[in-house]
């Protein structure tokens, strides 16, 4: 959420911004100005009206603790009185409206995304995304290489049609090294960015509430894309990412200065409805209702942010390089910039199955936007005043989509896939065969 007082005071550069997101600034913004105006006149008759009953208070108290009043004193006591009852009439109407202004404006806020950082190329769709760098080169074959989706039922290792039987569309059964090279690369990852990146482990929940989506910002705007579970009064939501439930973590606590940047992990189930992705990527696992991530988030300070995000984006490319999978990464343009984000990276691997390039990754800043609305402050020492914190985070990686390059990317002649030589310990074997 954007600070009410920056949007009052640079509503000129929000609206630009807008447009560079390609949004109609009229759309997002409303009757902001008229809202914002109505409020702020509320305001100050309320706290005028407030004033003037304190101070007719103290009037009437002054007067009654004398012993003999004159009559002039008694007729002042009885205006001042009846004043003070046509006050306490009117404040809580005065109240009511003020405080219904506020909703209005807090929902407006709510609905308008994160201002592009002045870094991020301005564009008008995904063509005008920048690639910034690529790694590696693309496997060379002497056979036509097949898409995952074919491999996994040769090989007997991924099975789409009982999923579906199952639970439905977009879900997935992985059977045997399957099963067990999805394990292996969620334990690799986990182990890089503990052991060598600096990330502490956390194992949070799987659903949340809806104070938690909002934080994130997923609430209000994308609950369509949400699945969402009734319990008692309220409603739990299978999270999305794990960006949401660990950003939480720190929701509503002010942090120790000193201990930014936090850094932290967490491999967990991810639930997307997909609305409106239907008739996109419908074969094999690309675009699932349940997939499993490794996710990465920090906190910093706000003069951390910007190289904190680029480490975050070189920590989830290592995990390509060291799997030997040719990759490039690009910075998103403004109109392909996700509702939160400040600025992104997108890591896109490569999948020779399919000729293209995939996103695996998508590392963002959200600068102090997810902080205000979860309430995420720190406080620096010998200062009296709190400040946001910055959040970023990205996937490192990905799992499911690593399986699919991993499984195309290696695939032999012989229909076998051969294992990348750091997952080996994971997997306990140098190759995946078909089953007989």
């Amino acid at each position: 959420m954007l600070d009410l007082g920056f949007v009052r005071e640079h509503l000129d550069l929000v609206e630009e911004k807008l447009r560079q997101r390609g949004m109609n600034p009229a759309d997002v913004l409303g009757r902001f100005r008229d809202i914002d105006t109505e409020r702020r006149r509320q305001i100050q008759e309320l706290e005028a009206a407030q004033q003037k009953r304190n101070q007719f208070s103290q009037q009437i108290g002054e007067l009654r603790r004398k012993k003999d009043l004159s009559d002039a004193e008694k007729a002042e006591l009885d205006r001042v009185t009846a004043e003070v009852g046509e006050l306490k009439k009117s404040i809580p109407a005065l109240e009511e409206g003020a405080k219904a202004h506020d909703e209005q404006l807090k929902s407006l806020l709510a609905g308008i995304p994160n201002l592009p950082h002045e870094s991020v190329p301005v564009g008008k769709s995904e063509a005008d995304n920048k690639e910034v760098r690529r790694w590696g080169q693309p496997p060379k074959f002497d056979f036509t290489p097949k898409p995952h989706w074919e491999l996994g039922e040769q090989l007997g290792i991924l099975d789409l049609e009982r999923a579906a039987k199952i639970t439905g569309a977009r879900f997935a059964l992985y059977w045997d090294m399957g099963a067990k090279l999805e394990r292996a690369l969620a334990n690799f990852m986990l182990d890089v960015h503990t052991r060598e990146h600096g990330y502490t482990e956390v194992l949070p929940p799987y659903m949340v509430n809806a104070d938690s989506m909002y934080g994130t910002g997923q609430l209000p705007k994308f609950e369509s894309d949400l699945f969402k579970v009734p319990h008692g009064e309220k409603n739990l939501y299978l999270i999305p990412t794990a960006e949401v439930p660990v950003t939480n973590i720190y929701r509503d606590e002010t942090l120790d200065a000193a201990r930014l940047p936090i850094s932290l992990t967490a491999y967990t189930p991810c639930f997307r409805s997909e609305a409106g992705s239907y008739g996109k990527d419908v074969r094999g696992i690309i675009r699932q209702h349940q997939f499993q991530k490794v996710e990465l988030v920090k906190f910093a300070r706000p003069e951390q942010s910007q190289d904190e995000h680029e480490k975050l984006t070189r920590d989830a490319e290592t995990i390509l390089q060291r799997l030997g999978l040719h990759y490039r990464t690009v910075v998103l343009c403004t109109a392909d910039m996700g509702f939160s984000s400040a600025k992104t990276y997108d890591i896109e691997v490569w999948l020779p199955g399919q000729n293209l390039f995939r996103e695996i990754s998508s590392c963002s800043n959200f600068e102090a936007f997810q902080a205000r609305r979860a309430g995420i402050r720190f406080k620096s020492e010998g200062k009296g005043k709190t400040e946001f914190v910055h959040t970023l985070n990205g996937s490192g990686l990905a799992v499911g989509r690593t399986w699919v390059a991993i499984v195309e990317n290696y695939q032999q002649a012989d229909g076998s896939v051969v294992i990348p030589e750091v997952l080996r310990p994971y997997v306990g074997t140098d190759r995946i065969t078909p089953r007989k």
